[in-house]
């Protein structure tokens, strides 16, 4: 029993290795965030995303990779504020979505990603119970693009079928693409080569993408901010998308002990009146997570 135990623990050291040849990390700067949705869109058009309905969006069915939480703090009218927190796949380095799959259709690759085999899924649907963020999306049909949209499918990204489970993948795809690249002209991929679709979009420059493994790279550089906090750190899962609070709010140690917006380090409580898609302010007792006022600096 011990040796099973053994070899259990062995594999599930992150991601399986030793070292990444890089570790792909994403900022978020939520002073920046206007909340706009470009991100949102980007992500649909470069990842073949299908445009579910109004019927299917009632019922529960929406598909998008990346959405938008938005917080009301708990100040009253004129003083409240509104706060957005973009919310995807976290690609953690201890992802509990790994050892739940039972046909190990997701797994973390050599580059630090949480990768999806979209072929092997069976569609069980435990990888979205198990994971915390709720960024993990199942296809109910095989959807459809009416004419002309369909001419614009990304030939780069696989078109899922229904009963398979799907999230972010960072842009994967743009990913192998400058690696392929930088392994033609004999070096590694340089800060800035590559921008997943969202950073990309962004017109405010809240997300910055990059390797976690070079020091001198502006995702290095983010994560030594003090506003730098992880999402649920209490759960220990590491994941590869770090939020720096918004800059209204108190840092860590400071003496100014007013609260000055949402406070929510992420996931909300969903209770009945409360989350993230509109209705009544999310007080800060309604959120899972610790407040910012606790969040300690990313090394």
């Amino acid at each position: 029993m011990s040796s099973i135990t053994d070899k259990l623990r062995e594999y599930r050291k992150a991601g399986y290795y030793a070292k990444y040849d890089y570790h792909w990390t994403m900022t978020v700067d939520l002073d920046r965030c206007t909340g706009c949705e470009a991100c949102v869109v980007a992500c649909q058009a470069e990842n073949n995303l299908p445009i579910v309905g109004e019927k299917r969006m009632r019922q529960g069915r929406e598909m998008k990779w990346i959405r938008i939480e938005r917080y009301w703090d708990d100040s009253a009218y004129p003083n409240a504020r509104l706060s957005f927190i973009p919310m995807l796949c976290q690609h953690c380095d201890e992802a509990p979505c790994e050892i739940a799959c039972p046909v190990f259709a997701t797994y973390h690759n050599q580059d630090g990603l949480n990768a999806q085999v979209y072929n092997r899924c069976i569609g069980t649907r435990t990888c979205a119970v198990y994971c915390p963020y709720e960024v993990r999306f199942f296809n109910w049909f095989t959807y459809t693009w009416d004419a002309p949209l369909e001419k614009q499918l990304n030939p780069d990204v696989t078109v899922r079928e229904k009963g398979v489970m799907e999230k972010c993948t960072f842009c994967v795809q743009r990913i192998n693409r400058a690696k392929d690249l930088a392994r033609d002209d004999g070096r590694r991929v340089a800060d800035g080569e590559v921008q997943p679709a969202c950073a990309q979009a962004c017109p405010t420059d809240a997300i910055v993408f990059g390797d976690r493994n070079d020091p001198d790279s502006a995702v290095s550089r983010k994560l030594a901010e003090p506003r730098a906090y992880e999402v649920l750190k209490k759960l220990n899962t590491h994941p590869s998308v770090i939020y720096l609070q918004n800059a209204r709010d108190p840092l860590p140690g400071s003496d100014d002990g007013e609260h000055h917006g949402d406070g929510s380090d992420s996931h909300a409580a969903r209770g009945p009146g409360h989350g993230p898609r509109g209705g009544p302010a999310l007080r800060k007792e309604d959120t899972l997570s610790a407040q910012p006022q606790q969040a300690e600096t990313v090394a």
